[in-house]
């Protein structure tokens, strides 16, 4: 085993494989850049190393100091975790060449597996089912053989990005150049390959373990149905589908297209399967790293995947064979994220978000275990993946896992980045989801029922409540309390008139409370209409049972006095902390109702801000490479119809 192992990674993945190095003995070393100076997983390791500046490409994704930081620490190998560098055959045969031990599979079967095309033609090989497609350069001529409806897949990554699932032929062009867009901008590669597309598709990948020494197994299925735009949401082992002879083809299937590259280290191989026909599965893809979800089959094996990618990257042979794997009870993982999960957060109800921790409390116990790289006072900007921990639950049967998860999740506090907890509990609890009756397009279908809009009535009365608590004067020397000083709404001669506030989530309130409450320095409860509610709070958030809130204060006579309030002018503003990439239109221009202005994008993900309705851009206040906070002015446009032609003139030659 190694003496020093240096993690090449960030946030909860090198925080989980500290721990494991932590438990073998062995010395880690972390890597961090300038943003993450002060984050857990820094603080975890037993030495750290200075990167360079916030951008990964400076950073995480430099090479040349990744190699330098094991040089000077005397690291003797190299996990690459997930992300960034896990999956480049060019950093596996630097570390190499550098005289580091890769903690993964060969460079050559990164490479063979990395690029779909290609692994796609080795398994077929190998007897292992594929999904019927085409490639580049007869892209579109293939997907018009297929027919609608197919996807569009960058050849040269996953994680979803750059996946685009075409219906209509009709668009087909406009979906190729988006993904293509999408894929040179995530894995500097824009080649695509299509496939044809299943409905109702089940995804479910299969664990492999494999040794230098020709030793291959697999350690079950995960199934990852649950997704949102190809990004899974939840995870869970083993499948509800599949009996054990589906199980056990499967397996053989995942063990073959590992043995056709030459795999070592612990893998993915991942299949589409109908629904309808758990049989008639088809190979979609080899991830050749570690899982985001690989905490589930370590809770139904025991085995602790990690330690075997050390053992097996340390020449070590797999003490077991097939026989002995044996899958006992159920795990469901769940994934918490940086986002802002409300109807009126565009994308269909989610997007980007970023914040300071404020508060922070992450569930633990019997049967529950979390994944996180926060800690309270951790900043979460808009240049990193924004998944920011995985919660998970095991029982002895699914609906135990069920709803240990969700009960963890309604434990699960993060004040100050909104997340989407609240959202995913509310997954978890979906019939179809209880009845095992999955499938990838779940979510999209009911994403309606799943995002919460509107505010509660008690996320107010709360929010009042530390308000008033606030207004309470201290009493003075003796004990005694000046009465005109109560926020009582007492008025000499008249009838108490209790204070209002302007309070503001959404849309600005005018609330006045109306029911008991208690107020400490973490928590708020309220009682209305004889039911109790209890908060978290921090600063001018509240948190409970997964769900977040941002009360700010109102001033609504200081906002009718803003140059866009007194003109009628809506300011557009921006949806997610991010940097403003396109911009399409100057001051003066005439835009149309729904017609794109401008393209925001955080987290490798783009959001366009359109024109709410027609009308004259009054103001501009962005331009390509800004950086945009939360809520923050883009743009300004003047209704059409309050439009005097000398105004719109007057606009127009003041620009030029």
């Amino acid at each position: 085993m190694f003496d020093t192992v240096l993690v090449a990674n960030r946030g909860e993945i090198a925080v989980r494989v500290i721990r494991t190095l932590r438990t073998l003995g062995v010395r880690s070393v972390a890597v961090f850049s300038d943003a993450d100076a002060d984050t857990r997983h820094v603080r975890e390791a037993d030495t750290a190393v200075r990167l360079g500046p916030a951008p990964a490409a400076e950073s995480y994704l430099s090479v040349e100091r990744l190699l330098e930081a094991a040089g000077r620490t005397g690291a003797q190998a190299v996990h690459p975790g997930y992300g960034f560098l896990a999956e480049n055959a060019a950093f596996a045969r630097a570390c190499v060449d550098a005289g580091l031990v890769f903690v993964g599979p060969p460079a050559d079967a990164i490479s063979l597996m990395g690029d779909k095309i290609r692994a796609k033609e080795t398994v077929k090989a190998a007897g292992v089912p594929v999904v019927p497609g085409g490639r580049d350069p007869e892209l579109a001529e293939a997907a018009r053989e297929l027919g609608a409806p197919v996807l569009l897949k960058p050849s040269a990554g996953g994680g979803g990005k750059g996946m685009r699932l075409v219906r209509d032929l009709a668009t087909l062009e406009e979906e190729i150049a988006a993904a293509r867009r999408e894929a040179r901008a995530s894995f500097g590669d824009d080649t695509l390959l299509v496939e044809r597309w299943v409905e109702r598709p089940r995804h479910i990948e299969i664990q492999v373990l494999a040794d230098a020494h020709g030793n291959v197994v697999h350690l079950g299925e995960r199934e990852c149905s649950l997704q949102r735009r190809h990004q899974k949401l939840i995870e869970e082992a083993p499948s509800v589908l599949l009996d054990e002879s589906t199980r056990a083809a499967m397996g053989e299937a995942a063990v073959q297209a590992a043995r056709s590259c030459g795999y070592e280290g612990a893998g993915t191989v991942e299949f589409i399967v109908p629904g309808g026909d758990p049989s008639s599965y088809h190979f979609m893809e080899m991830n050749t790293r570690l899982q985001v979800e690989h905490p589930v089959t370590e809770l139904v094996t025991g085995l602790d995947l990690v330690e075997w990618q050390l053992r097996v990257a340390a020449g070590e042979a797999l003490s077991f064979g097939q026989e002995e794997v044996r899958l006992t009870g159920h795990a469901v993982e769940a994934r918490i994220c940086a986002e802002t999960v409300s109807v009126r957060a565009g994308a269909r109800g989610f997007l980007p978000s970023g914040g300071t921790v404020l508060a922070l409390h992450e569930p633990s116990g019997d049967g529950v275990r979390t994944d996180s790289g926060l800690s309270e006072g951790t900043e979460v900007g808009s240049l990193y993946d924004p998944m920011l921990s995985k919660v998970i639950a095991y029982g002895p049967d699914r609906a135990t896992a069920l709803r240990k998860l969700r009960a963890a999740l309604a434990e699960t506090v993060t004040l100050g980045v909104p997340t989407n907890a609240g959202f995913l509990r509310r997954l978890l609890a979906h019939p179809a989801v209880v009845a095992g009756e999955l499938d990838t397009g779940l979510v999209e279908r009911d994403v309606d029922a799943l995002v919460s809009d509107g505010v509660p009535e008690e996320v107010y009365e709360a929010a009042a409540a530390v308000r008033l608590e606030a207004l309470r004067p201290k009493a003075t020397v003796g004990g005694w309390t000046d009465p005109f000083s109560v926020p009582s709404g007492w008025r000499l001669g008249g009838t108490p008139k209790p204070p209002a506030f302007w309070l503001r989530v959404q849309d600005p309130v005018e609330y006045v409370p109306r029911g008991t409450h208690t107020v400490t320095e973490t928590h708020v409860s309220v009682v209305l209409d004889g039911v109790r509610h209890t908060f978290h709070r921090a600063a001018d958030w509240l948190g409970r049972e997964g769900d977040a809130w941002q009360v700010r204060d109102h001033d609504p006579v200081a906002a009718s006095l803003t140059g866009a309030a007194r003109s009628g002018a809506d300011p557009l503003t921006a949806p997610m902390p991010g940097t403003v990439t396109v911009v399409k239109v100057a001051v003066g221009d005439e835009v149309a109702a729904g017609q794109s202005l401008l393209v925001v994008e955080a987290m490798k993900m783009e959001h366009v801000v359109a024109a709410p309705h027609a009308g004259i851009v009054a103001e501009l206040d962005v331009t390509p490479g800004t950086t945009v906070a939360m809520d923050q002015v883009l743009a300004v446009i003047i209704p059409a119809e309050l439009l005097a032609e000398p105004l719109a003139t007057s606009l127009a030659e003041e620009e030029k």
